[in-house]
């Protein structure tokens, strides 16, 4: 008794988007690899490390997509579509070691800073170019990143690339009307920063996935009730929420229908009605529903 709707949500399209963003942020990595080495900004080359990673992001996620858009088998009969909680689970460990290390970086330029030397000029053009490419990629991702935790991961990296670029637009528009060098240090601790929560929150709802919690909004209670006030069920127990992965929530339930809508043949009505319930007001695609007569005993119980 099974609700085989598909989730819908790993077509094409997330992975053409992840293509243009990654061409994009490659591109833009390039070049303030070369403007970081030519102005010697420490925030310039934080924040085209930054890039890297993002890059690298986007082809985990690119690979991720294709996997998960895999059709189930008899092996995996829920298909593929962890891998992109696995994709990612690898982001977010990278922007945790990526911020570890800019922090790094930007301490030893603050205890030393004679050794500095900035071009600041340099530095504000290739962030304003940096800047305008992250806004792009990031409206590019913002509608699929609502239904998809590996594009969301990719969307959170982009974004911090965007208010990465702006930090260093501030620090390098500081060197050039103060010649204050040390805002360079400065914008790159912000960098670091601003990486830590964002990964922690991707790492979050990544272990949420995997622990198979119910998926934050749901209310498993409010879901029992709505079972509940369908005409003839009596109980309901062994509810069951968890998700594949971003917009893909699944739910199992054992159903307890009193003895007279059993022999009047209504169970195949209310097996319907369970299922419109869940898919219309919970937004749950995949519902397995076990219904039971009043007095049935769990065989389970007693293994």
């Amino acid at each position: 008794m099974h609700d085989h709707a598909p989730t819908g949500i790993r077509g094409t399209g997330n992975r053409r988007l992840l293509a243009i963003s990654l061409a994009i942020t490659a591109t833009v990595m390039v070049v303030q690899i070369v403007g970081a080495a030519l102005s010697g900004s420490l925030a310039l080359l934080a924040d085209a490390a930054h890039m890297f990673t993002d890059a690298a992001a986007l082809v985990i996620a690119l690979i991720a997509s294709t996997v998960a858009a895999r059709p189930a088998n008899d092996r995996r009969t829920f298909g593929y579509q962890r891998a992109e909680v696995f994709g990612a689970l690898v982001n977010g460990i990278i922007l945790i070691a990526l911020s570890v290390w800019v922090a790094f970086e930007a301490v030893l330029r603050l205890m030393d800073p004679d050794e500095v030397e900035v071009a600041g000029g340099l530095m504000l053009i290739v962030a304003i170019i940096g800047l305008i490419a992250n806004a792009v990629a990031m409206w590019l991702l913002s509608s699929a990143q609502r239904h998809s935790i590996n594009v969301r991961g990719a969307y959170l990296e982009v974004m911090g690339d965007l208010i990465g670029s702006a930090a260093v637009i501030v620090a390098a528009v500081v060197i050039v009307t103060t010649g204050w060098a040390q805002a360079d240090a400065i914008a790159s601790l912000f960098i670091a920063a601003m990486i830590i929560p964002r990964a922690i929150g991707l790492l979050r709802e990544v272990v949420s996935v995997l622990a198979e919690s119910a998926p934050k909004g749901t209310h498993v209670r409010e879901i029992r009730d709505h079972i509940l006030a369908t005409p003839g069920v009596v109980d309901v127990h062994d509810v069951h929420v968890w998700q594949l992965t971003r917009g893909a929530p699944v739910f199992t339930a054992h159903v307890v229908v009193d003895d007279a809508t059993l022999r009047d043949g209504r169970a195949a009505g209310i097996l319907s009605q369970l299922q419109t319930c869940l898919s219309q007001h919970f937004d749950v695609e995949h519902s397995t529903f076990q219904l039971e007569p009043s007095g049935h005993v769990e065989h389970d119980a007693h293994a």
